[in-house]
């Protein structure tokens, strides 16, 4: 996982963590995108991984700070 940045991820694989971040059901991700989320370590079974939400929290609190 070191060195992933949001931007590496695409739009589908940025919107399955969002989903799964929210506590959302992971039948609402696209079946394409959790593999490669799975190989990166971001996903472990239906659910997000330590790296994952640490991720998706630096991505909300650059995108609070840059409204500044």
């Amino acid at each position: 996982m070191k060195g992933i940045r949001w931007t590496d991820l695409d739009a589908e694989e940025q919107r399955a963590i969002a989903i799964l971040g929210a506590g959302l059901s992971i039948e609402l991700c696209d079946p394409v995108a959790l593999p490669r989320l799975k190989r990166l370590g971001l996903i472990a079974g239906s659910h997000l991984t330590a790296a994952a939400h640490e991720l998706r929290r630096r991505v909300v609190l650059e995108e609070l700070g840059a409204r500044d």
